[in-house]
């Protein structure tokens, strides 16, 4: 088959500008064949190069005591003691997912999966961040449906508990999902592989399950475009993802890099976005050397495929492997144990180049520098829109609800904030027995195997307040997680992120992301979390409409001894209910405004984040030393909602009321509703208050008694009057409610 001939109108068709185009020529001193066009289009494109992101991304902290690896590897990894790391990562899979829903999801969690055990860490918790549209829009419960059973299916069957996640639901989404999937694993610390092609004369090896031309142009370019109205057509592109392979891929690869054959290992990459182009050009840039590759030696599920569809389709469950010379049957050996193909398919060189033939042709030579460090960087333009200004929210001109009770109600029933157990249920949450905290609480727990530790886990966004301050919105995302880890009991660690934007070319996008990204690097100084890694996916857009800036924080806590963590839920009637932090007369962002006014609007809760680091102290302290029966920040919905939840979370049918005394001089809405930061709701047995508050008091965190856990109604003062079981009713009915069904 004769490859086309390459023009500008192709390179356009690539993605590639004319002024891309024209540098291509000049590295290559010609023009590309048809096959170095793809490598270049993929390695150029947004979801490979970063090259609208580079530049900001490199002000985040990336440097700690705990770090062995930062960003620039398949994942970050953390020393937690012991001899053990934990590496983790969170990874967008948003426009794959909105074309196929099913199997877009599944392969994103294939896919994160894979960049966990490339590192020589075997995977123990999944988590998402689902964002979708309005529940009533015509396409938004086909999309809920195929994503839950995507994560659902692949998770489950390779045997990986998911634990924990967030759903939110806006119509900024319609028409652009954002499906985020986050893996964490653990490995001991001196056994961390690196993806590395070192030593000129080792062979490359392709491990795995046969190439196909599925995926082709999938996550690399279709993630570095806007949708139109031909979206769906592209379902071809999408990958297709088989999770019982990669569970052999796993086990095969985790074999390999044990004590007993590690020896023969140099280095190893996970085949994802860009494929083979990918995983050879950056294994290659990291060590300084080339690659050659035979392609006629791809392993191929068709009987026909080109060498243009073998180096740039992303077929799932694959894998490319360095190895000494000389070890090559050993390997190969290794993985038809585990009825996997493995063949020699290269060579590392010392040219620096990217070499292919196919049937003795050369069909790639190119410079490895120009597709990896070298390529285009861009600074681009960012202003902040004129209608980013933020609306004023008059208190005086908002009325009050005239039942509070009802109120409550509806907020527990919202998209938003009614109980997620639809989705969780369709995953196996305790999978390999390690699960502590399942989903349902502040932040999911797993145990460290071997270790008396446990790891905390939050996944957190807030596109309600990036949509007014997307600096603001991005410290309030970091505060939150942080607050969710040290309310479970965990000291925060670290950080991964996936920042979820727009079209990078237009001025106000690249505002947004400028503002998030420095408000993550000052949140994450603040909190001594640096980012070990992370993700950014631009072109979230459709006919010209972006969603909403959404940049989602996946952090890591740790707990030194597991026994010590705290749930959110009432534990005993009698328990002192205590409030940490102090009430402020704020509404702006909230979803109280959002849900009962249809307004997203008003200047965002005040923030410190010198408070926010006392309030973690006091809770850590108090989970240390065995003080709090539970423990639950204050967040969307406000402090009604955290009370709520306490009383209606709990993972058995004995659940507790409340009844609460709050102090006056406060809107009554602002102060059930409000989303003040630096807050948290505990309980605790009396006899225990004194040191709590000698805690509270060292650290000057303002706290109070405000109630105590008493019977089966929530009463807070004149305001609310409501049983427990209507509220459970309520708010764990709505869900499937959403999606139209009974």
């Amino acid at each position: 088959m004769t490859a086309p001939q390459v023009t500008l109108a192709t390179a356009h068709e690539h993605g590639l500008t004319t002024d891309e185009f024209a540098q291509i020529e000049t590295i290559l001193g010609r023009t590309p064949t048809f096959e170095e066009l793809g490598v270049f289009s993929v390695m150029w494109s947004e979801h490979c190069s970063y090259k609208s992101s580079r530049v900001h991304l490199k002000t985040l902290p990336t440097t700690g005591p705990r770090v062995l690896q930062g960003p620039g590897e398949n994942a970050g990894a953390l020393d937690v003691g012991d001899g053990v790391a934990v590496v983790f990562k969170i990874e967008s899979h948003n426009h794959p997912s909105f074309v196929e829903p099913f199997q877009g999801a599944a392969t994103g969690v294939g896919g994160i999966l894979r960049d966990i055990f490339t590192m020589g860490a075997r995977p123990i918790a999944n988590l998402n961040s689902l964002h979708f549209g309005r529940p009533e829009h015509a396409r938004t419960p086909f999309l809920v449906r195929g994503v839950v059973a995507g994560i659902g299916h692949y998770g489950n069957c390779i045997g990986v508990p998911t634990v924990g996640g967030e759903v939110h639901f806006d119509p900024g989404y319609d028409h652009n999902i954002l499906v985020n999937a986050f893996t964490l694993g653990v490995v001991a610390s001196d056994r961390i592989f690196r993806a590395a092609a070192d030593g000129p004369g080792n062979s490359v090896l392709y491990v795995g399950s046969k190439t196909g031309r599925d995926g082709i142009h999938g996550a690399s370019l279709l993630a570095s475009a806007e949708f139109d109205a031909e979206s769906e057509t592209k379902r071809p592109t999408v990958q297709v993802g088989d999770p019982f392979t990669e569970k052999l891929l796993l086990e095969a690869c985790l074999e390999l890099m044990s004590p007993a054959y590690s020896e023969h290992l140099v280095g190893i990459q996970d085949m994802g976005a860009a494929g083979l182009t990918s995983s050879s050009t950056e294994m290659a840039s990291r060590s300084g050397t080339g690659i050659d590759l035979d392609l006629s030696r791809v392993p191929l599920r068709e009987r026909v495929v080109t060498p243009y569809e073998m180096l740039l389709s992303e077929s799932q469950e694959r894998m490319l492997l360095v190895v000494h010379r000389g070890s090559e049957e050993i390997v190969q050996e290794l993985f038809r144990k585990w009825d996997l193909d493995a063949e020699v398919i290269g060579t590392v060189t010392d040219s620096q180049r990217l070499r292919a033939t196919f049937e003795g042709r050369l069909v790639v030579d190119i410079p490895i520098d120009p597709l990896t460090d070298g390529a285009p960087a861009l600074n681009r333009p960012a202003a902040e829109a004129a209608e980013q200004e933020t609306p004023r929210l008059v208190l005086a001109d908002l009325p009050e609800p005239v039942d509070y009770g009802e109120a409550l109600l509806q907020l527990l029933a919202s998209p938003n904030l009614c109980s997620r157990e639809w989705v969780y249920r369709q995953y196996d949450a305790y999978v390999g027995g390690g699960t502590i905290v399942r989903p349902g609480s502040d932040a999911a727990v797993v145990r460290l195997p071997g270790t008396e530790k446990a790891i905390a886990i939050s996944v957190d966004s807030m596109a309600r307040f990036c949509a007014i301050d997307p600096y603001v919105g991005m410290v309030s995302a970091v505060a939150e997680s942080a607050r969710n880890l040290a309310a479970s009991g965990a000291e925060p660690i670290g950080v991964t992120n996936c920042l979820n934007f727009g079209n990078p070319e237009k001025p106000e996008v690249m505002w947004q992301f400028q503002q998030a990204v420095q408000g993550l690097h000052d949140a994450c100084v603040a909190f001594g979390t640096p980012v070990v890694s992370g993700n950014v996916s631009f072109y979230n857009e459709t006919e010209g409409s972006s969603i909403p800036p959404s940049p989602v924080i996946g952090m890591v806590g740790l707990l030194e001894d597991a026994s010590q963590h705290v749930t959110q839920w009432f534990k005993g009637d009698g328990d002192a209910i205590v409030l940490l932090g102090r009430n402020h007369e704020e509404l702006g962002g909230s979803e109280y405004v959002a849900t009962a006014h249809h307004q997203v609007r008003g200047t965002l809760p005040w923030i410190d984040l010198d408070v926010e680091r006392r309030l973690i102290d006091v809770l850590r302290a108090g989970a240390r030393e065995g003080l709090l029966r539970s423990a639950h920040d204050v967040s969307a919905g406000g402090l009604a909602i955290a009370l709520a939840e306490c009383c209606i979370t709990s993972e058995s049918s004995a659940r507790h009321g409340a009844r609460i005394d709050l102090e006056d001089g406060l809107r009554p809405d602002a102060l059930l509703f409000g989303e003040s930061h630096g807050r948290a709701v505990v309980s605790a047995r009396r006899r225990h208050l004194t040191r709590l508050r000698e805690l509270a008091d060292r650290a000057e965190v303002p706290i109070a008694v405000i109630g105590e856990v008493r019977g089966q109604r929530l009463e807070i003062g004149e305001l609310v009057a409501l049983g427990v079981d209507e509220m459970h009713t309520r708010w764990s009915e709505a869900f499937a409610g959403l999606l139209g069904e009974e």
